[in-house]
C-alpha cells in the first residue's frame, strides 16, 4: 500500500514539474497566466465551462443583482453576534476598528422589516401577530380557531425542520440586532494569524469526507508528522499558540490551509463527498477574493483608501506560490457559483406565488423590488448549463439518506463555528454566507416539496423565512461579486511577470 501511494505521489510531482515549465525552456508566464491559465474550460463534475459563467454573470446578472441587494429588504440583516462559541472559550477578540460592526438604530430599520413576527406577507404577518399575542396570554387553546391553531403548529414545525442545514440564529434574543450590510461591507480587516487559522482548520476538519488512511498532522504547527486524521463531528480544541514554529503563520495567512494533497483526497470519493469539500473550498476562495479586492491600501488621518491588492491576490491564488493549489481553489469558487445558481433556479415557484412579498411597509417599492427579483430569477432559470443535482444521493436509498444526513450535519456544524470568529465583521459575513449556502442546499434537497406547494395560501411543507431569503441572495451576491472581481484581477495581472 505504501509503495503504491509513494509511486502516485511521485507521479503527481513529476507531472507538476512538467506543467510548471521545468521540463524545458518556455516563455515566462505572466502573473495572470499563473493564476488563471488552469481556470478555464469545463469544471469537474459539471457540464458547464468557466467562460460561459463569466459572460452570464458579468454582463447579464451582476448589475441587476447588485441593484436588488441595495434595496431595504435585502440590506438589513438581523444577527446575533454575541452568541458564545460552542467549541472553545479562549476567543481572542479583534480590537482593530475595521473588525467592528455598527448596528442599526431602531428608527433606521423599515417598520415592516423589524416587525418581530414577520414571516410571510402583510396579511400573514397580522394573523401571526394575533396568534403570538394569544399564546403569550396562555389562551391559544381557547381563543384561536382550529384553522389558526393548525397554522401556528405548522409554522413552528417548519422553523424546527430537520431539513435546515444551518444552526438557526436566535434572532429573537435581546442580543440580536439589525445590521445595514451596505454600511458594514465585507473587506480586509487585518484579522489573521493563528486565530484565523484555527477557525479554518476546524472548518476543514469538519469536512470528514476524506479517506481515513491519508496521514497528515491534525495541527500542522505541532511537531509530530505522523498523526492519523480521525473524523469526528465534535471538536477538541488545540492550543496553537504553544508552538514556536511561527514560520507557518506567513504561509497560513495566504490561504490558511494547505490542501496540496487534494488530488489524492479525491481518489475514490463519490460526487457528494467531493462536492462538500469543493463547496467549503469555494466559499473560502470567494472570501479571499473579496479581501484582496477591497484591501486597505492607505490609512491616513485624512482618508482611507480601499482597492485591489495584487500581491495579496497572488499570494492566495498564484499557481507557483500556492504549489498549484490556487487555480484549483478558483475552480471550486465557480463550482460554488453553479450550486447556488441552481438553487435559485429551483426555488422560482416559491417567489412567484402572489402571497410572497418583499414586505418593508412601502407598497410601491416592495412591488417594484419583487418585479426585479422575478426578472433576476427568470434570467437565472434561462442559464443553459445548470448543475445537475440529480447526481446527488442517487444510489442505494438507505445509504443515500444516511449520506444526506451526514452532509447536513457536517454543514450545520460548520455554521456553528462562525460564532467562534474573533473579528465581528468577519463573523457577520461568515454567518450570512454559511446561512445562504445552507439555504441553497435546503432548496436543492426539497425539489418535491417545492413542486407540491399550493399556488396560494401558506406553504406548510416548504418555506423560507426572511432570514433565509436575505442570506440566500446576499450570499449569492458575494459569489457573483467574486466572479466579477476575477475579471478585474485578470486585467490587472496581465502585464505583470
Amino acid at each position: 500500500m505504501g509503495r503504491r501511494w509513494g509511486f502516485l505521489i511521485g507521479f503527481l510531482g513529476a507531472v507538476g514539474l512538467l506543467g510548471s515549465g521545468h521540463g524545458g525552456q518556455q516563455p515566462p508566464e505572466t502573473a495572470a497566466q499563473r493564476c488563471f491559465c488552469q481556470v478555464s474550460g469545463y469544471l469537474d463534475d459539471c457540464t458547464c465551462d468557466v467562460e460561459t459563467i463569466d459572460k452570464f454573470n458579468n454582463y447579464r446578472l451582476f448589475p441587476r443583482l447588485q441593484k436588488l441587494l441595495e434595496s431595504d429588504y435585502f440590506r438589513y440583516y438581523k444577527v446575533n453576534l454575541k452568541r458564545p462559541c460552542p467549541f472553545w472559550n479562549d476567543i481572542s477578540q479583534c480590537g482593530r476598528r475595521d473588525c467592528a460592526v455598527k448596528p442599526c438604530q431602531s428608527d433606521e430599520v423599515p417598520v415592516g422589516i423589524k416587525s418581530a413576527s414577520y414571516k410571510y406577507s402583510e396579511e400573514a404577518n397580522n394573523l401571526l401577530e394575533e396568534c403570538e399575542q394569544a399564546e403569550r396570554l396562555g389562551a391559544v387553546d381557547e381563543s384561536l380557531s382550529e384553522e389558526t391553531q393548525k397554522a401556528v403548529l405548522q409554522w413552528t414545525k417548519h422553523d424546527d425542520s430537520s431539513d435546515n442545514f444551518c444552526e438557526a440564529d436566535d434572532i429573537q434574543s435581546p442580543d440580536a440586532e439589525y445590521v445595514d450590510l451596505l454600511l458594514n461591507p465585507e473587506r480586509y480587516t487585518g484579522y489573521k494569524g493563528p486565530d484565523a487559522w484555527k477557525i479554518w482548520n476546524v472548518i476543514y476538519e469538519e469536512n470528514c469526507f476524506k479517506p481515513q488512511t491519508i496521514k497528515r498532522p491534525l495541527n500542522p504547527l505541532a511537531s509530530g508528522q505522523g498523526e492519523l486524521l480521525i473524523c469526528t463531528v465534535t471538536y477538541q480544541p488545540v492550543d496553537f499558540r504553544k508552538s514556536e514554529e511561527n514560520a507557518f503563520y506567513s504561509w497560513l495567512e495566504g490561504f490558511t490551509y494547505d490542501i496540496s494533497i487534494s488530488k489524492l483526497l479525491f481518489l475514490g470519493l463519490c460526487v457528494e463527498k467531493r462536492a462538500f469539500y469543493r463547496l467549503i473550498s469555494g466559499l473560502h476562495a470567494s472570501i479571499n477574493v473579496h479581501l484582496s479586492a477591497r484591501y486597505l491600501l492607505q490609512d491616513t488621518w485624512l482618508e482611507k483608501k480601499w482597492g485591489h491588492n495584487i500581491t495579496e491576490f497572488q499570494q492566495r491564488f498564484d499557481g507557483i506560490l500556492t504549489k498549484g493549489e490556487g487555480p484549483r481553489r478558483l475552480k471550486n469558487l465557480y463550482f460554488l457559483y453553479l450550486i447556488e445558481l441552481r438553487a435559485l433556479s429551483k426555488v422560482v415557484p416559491f417567489f412567484e406565488r402572489p402571497d410572497f412579498q418583499l414586505f418593508t411597509g412601502n407598497k410601491a417599492q416592495d412591488a417594484e423590488n419583487k418585479m426585479l427579483l422575478l426578472e433576476i430569477l427568470h434570467e437565472i432559470k434561462s442559464f443553459p448549463l445548470h448543475f445537475d443535482e440529480n447526481s446527488f444521493f442517487a444510489g442505494d436509498k438507505k445509504e443515500a439518506n444516511k449520506l444526506k444526513e451526514d452532509f447536513r450535519l457536517h454543514f450545520r456544524n460548520i455554521s456553528r463555528i462562525m460564532d467562534c470568529v474573533g473579528c465581528l465583521k468577519c463573523r457577520l459575513w461568515g454567518k450570512l454566507q454559511t446561512q445562504g449556502l445552507g439555504t441553497a442546499l435546503k432548496i436543492l434537497f426539497s425539489e418535491k416539496l417545492i413542486a407540491n406547494m399550493p399556488e396560494s395560501g401558506p406553504s406548510y411543507e416548504f418555506h423560507l423565512t426572511r432570514q433565509e431569503t436575505v442570506s440566500l441572495f446576499n450570499a449569492f451576491g458575494r459569489i457573483s461579486t467574486s466572479v466579477k472581481e476575477l475579471e478585474n484581477f485578470r486585467n490587472l495581472l496581465q502585464n505583470i511577470h
